[in-house]
């Protein structure tokens, strides 16, 4: 079990992270979440060992991972860190890169090693093409290759499809989180992008302004948000006052609502003035505004014209929900 305590950090006086304390299984998969400087890339870097904490400890099960003070190299020799700076060697080959952090013990396997490793991330036409002639995203591909190379029981990734073409990233995403579910490596992913946490991690922390304020599973999360910050960090939410979906409310509260949970109907429910439409492929995302002033995203299978009134409504399962879902958060 990776157990992470970290009572506070600061860089060049500056507040970072505060009161950071989780655990994480051996084996699982944990997703870090949150706006750009939240944190999430410094905690990793703490964890790994690439900076220094005067409090705190990081444990590894009963081995104790020590900081840069300790270690001239970071990180210890069970954990591994991609970065966003991808600290490959230019001049050198894709197999040559990858074959580098292999063990020297074990040179009878390694090209057999490489070759599994190349059709992981799919370069395996590239094998013998000097780095600094690929792609932005085939160097992360690369580098993905070499924190993977001697199989760690810890991984750090910190944006790791940051760089790669959306129609390689589906294939790639799946085929690492696959790779990594079998040999039970356990994984730390920081990111902002909710199909690499949705379909994989097991549960998720959201970081904001350097403090966690959820921890949970991740499907159980992402259905009940206890806010509307960690809502829109999985998508599109709109926040609608309970009186305006359901007229005889007397709770003076609102509720978050994704898109696809908006039901239009013909005739009856919240009155919205179609303001904006943005084709999604399989639907349309709309921008609409309630009598009221609030601004609603909602779904439809087919464009509607702007300036069209829609008459939106939610499900009292979903309504009721939300609401538990904010009272266990504040309980």
């Amino acid at each position: 079990m990776l157990k992470v305590h970290i009572p506070s950090f600061q860089y060049k006086s500056r507040p970072i992270l505060e009161d950071i304390s989780f655990e994480v299984a051996s084996g699982e998969h944990v997703a870090l979440m949150g706006e750009s400087g939240s944190g999430k890339s410094t905690l990793l870097k703490i964890i790994y060992g690439i900076l220094h904490v005067e409090d705190g400890s990081i444990f590894w099960g009963e081995k104790q991972a020590l900081g840069p003070n300790f270690n001239l190299v970071p990180g210890e020799s069970y954990m591994k860190y991609l970065s966003q700076d991808f600290d490959l060697m230019p001049f050198t080959t894709v197999e040559e890169n990858i074959g580098q952090h292999l063990s020297v013990f074990e040179r009878e396997t390694h090209q057999e090693r490489i070759t599994e490793l190349l059709a992981l991330i799919e370069l395996e036409a590239f094998a013998k093409t000097k780095v600094k002639n690929l792609s932005g995203g085939q160097q992360q591909r690369v580098a993905l290759a070499r924190v993977l190379a001697q199989e760690p029981e810890v991984l750090l990734l910190d944006e790791p499809f940051g760089h790669i073409d959306n129609f390689k990233r589906g294939s790639l995403r799946k085929n690492l989180f696959l790779h990594l579910k079998e040999k039970g490596i356990t994984v730390l992913t920081a990111s902002h992008d909710p199909s690499d946490v949705l379909p994989y991690a097991q549960r998720t922390l959201i970081l904001q302004k350097g403090q966690i304020i959820a921890n949970q599973k991740t499907k159980k999360l992402y259905n009940n948000p206890p806010n509307h910050y960690t809502a829109s960090l999985f998508g599109e939410v709109s926040k609608v006052p309970i009186k305006l979906l359901k007229s005889y409310s007397q709770l003076d509260r609102s509720v978050l609502v994704y898109p696809h949970e908006f039901k239009v109907a013909k005739k009856s429910g919240m009155k919205v003035e179609l303001t904006n439409s943005f084709f999604k492929g399989s639907h349309y995302l709309n921008l609409g505004k309630a009598e009221d002033g609030t601004l609603l995203y909602f779904n439809t299978r087919k464009k509607r014209k702007l300036g069209d009134t829609i008459f939106l409504n939610v499900s009292l399962k979903t309504i009721n929900r939300r609401l538990q879902g904010e009272k266990a958060t504040s309980s």
